[in-house]
């Protein structure tokens, strides 16, 4: 979706450094972090949320993402929230894991 700001970013719009990236999803950090570490794991096609998701197999893409990239990092307590729909608190409407380790802000 031109309008999506995740989209933008997926596409390097804006130069946004991933912490990782492969054919399903990237991974960066949150603009407003909540937490000491605190990243977003994007899928690369634009579902708007988990309630538009029917690809059990991206799901467990996103998923792996989450498992690689917090090996890699060397973290090994951590949160993840996936905020779905607007009264849940999503405020980017294209899905998006939240990674949060450390100390929360």
């Amino acid at each position: 979706m031109s309008d999506c700001i995740f989209c933008k970013i997926i596409n390097g719009d804006f130069g946004t450094e991933f912490v990782y990236e492969n054919e399903h999803a990237v991974v960066f950090k949150d603009i407003n972090p909540k937490a000491d570490t605190h990243l977003l794991v994007v899928p690369r096609l634009h579902v708007e949320s988990l309630n538009e998701l029917n690809d059990k197999n991206l799901l467990g893409e996103l998923m792996m993402c989450v498992k690689t990239v917090t090996e890699n990092l060397g973290i090994k307590s951590y949160r993840t929230v996936i905020n779905t729909g607007k009264d849940a608190g999503q405020e980017v409407f294209h899905l998006h894991i939240h990674i949060l380790a450390g100390r929360i802000h």
